[in-house]
């Protein structure tokens, strides 16, 4: 339970900063670290597979894919706005009340005590067994989608050269 603290601690003002930072290239690299806390906290359930996974195609490869889609827009400074300048307003307002709620739920209720998880969790055979039974379906929904994002992503491309 320390050691989730302890990631806690380090994982929240990262996540923040990919939020809450101005320039895009900080904001991707604090969502690397913030990723690979995620995977020590993975790592911390005794789930091997899903944090060498996560730091592979998320730290790895979802990070890369924004940093190249960063550096093709080339964003310039925005102008300051009255519109904007509500809209953070009430970013602020939603995150303070999202804070005390949390707060309040975290000062009511206690920690239950952890459990042990399924014989095998976290192995490859596990997640290879509940991913091509239980969730066969949703898998390869994701699987077509990702086809048709992929070939939609080529022909708009193909379209403005």
């Amino acid at each position: 339970m320390t050691l989730f603290w302890i990631l806690a601690l380090l994982t929240v003002p990262a996540a923040l900063t990919v939020v809450l930072h101005r320039n895009p290239v900080y904001s991707a690299l604090a969502l690397v670290f913030t990723l690979f806390q995620v995977a020590i906290m993975f790592v911390a359930l005794d789930a091997y597979l899903i944090a060498f996974l996560q730091v592979i195609v998320y730290a790895g490869a979802i990070v890369v894919l924004i940093l190249f889609a960063i550096m093709l827009l080339s964003l310039e400074p925005e102008e300051p706005s009255e519109e904007r300048s509500l809209l953070r307003a009430w970013g602020w307002g939603l995150a303070a009340l999202l804070i005390l709620e949390l707060g309040t739920v975290a000062a009511v209720h206690r920690p239950t005590p952890a459990i042990a998880g399924p014989e095998g969790f976290g192995t490859v055979a596990y997640v290879a067994e509940r991913l091509f039974s239980t969730h066969l379906l949703s898998f390869e929904l994701t699987s077509i989608l990702l086809l048709v994002a992929v070939v939609g992503a080529v022909v708009l491309a193909r379209r403005r050269a």
